[in-house]
């Protein structure tokens, strides 16, 4: 074949397999998606991930701090103001984490 033939061979493959997509058949899934096993298991997933979250969080932010506190206890000068700041990231990741957690919790409600 010639340059002009593989072009016009191109061209003709991609019009079949344009036409084909365009008249074949859809398929429709019998029940909602509401009901479905995936939707209903992510959505306890979520829920049960946020609420061990909101738990947790704090738990363990609250351990970090005691840590970062004892070892700014021990510290000298420099190292002191590492450490506060280590408290403040611990402080407000915690804030994050249970925010997020509630928002996500909340968004997730509305679907039930």
């Amino acid at each position: 074949m010639d340059g002009k033939g593989h072009i016009r061979q191109i061209v003709v493959n991609t019009c079949a397999a344009y036409w084909l997509l365009l008249v074949a058949p859809s398929a429709f899934a019998s029940g909602d998606i509401k009901g479905s096993k995936l939707v209903t298991g992510t959505e306890k997933l979520i829920g049960d991930v946020t609420t061990w979250l909101m738990i947790l969080a704090p738990i363990v932010s609250g351990l970090l701090i005691i840590y970062f506190s004892i070892r700014r206890s021990a510290a000298d000068e420099m190292d002191t103001k590492k450490w506060n700041n280590r408290i403040i990231v611990a402080v407000v990741s915690c804030i994050g984490a249970v925010l997020g957690s509630a928002t996500l919790n909340i968004i997730i409600g509305y679907y039930k």
